[in-house]
């Protein structure tokens, strides 16, 4: 399959070249959204850890979100 794609016509490389920017085009927005996530996670978990243990228990029962972002980090109250 790969010997047809490059001899298609002499068109198979720019298929190929369009491919592989494309993967890492997307592979670079991954890379960055993830990096980003990380650090709001880690400026959330600083805020967080600043909360009373009263009002951390209150907003861990009520929110989805902060129990995930929890335990990820692998902590407990």
């Amino acid at each position: 399959m790969i010997d047809y794609l490059i001899s298609l016509h002499s068109l198979g490389s720019f298929v190929l070249i369009s491919f592989a920017l494309t993967f890492l085009a997307c592979f670079a927005m991954y890379y960055t959204t993830k990096k980003k996530l990380k650090k709001y996670e880690k400026e959330f978990m600083k805020e967080f850890q600043k909360l009373t243990a009263m009002e951390r228990k209150e907003i861990l029962d009520n929110s989805r979100i902060v129990r995930k972002i929890f335990s990820s980090y692998k902590q407990t109250i």
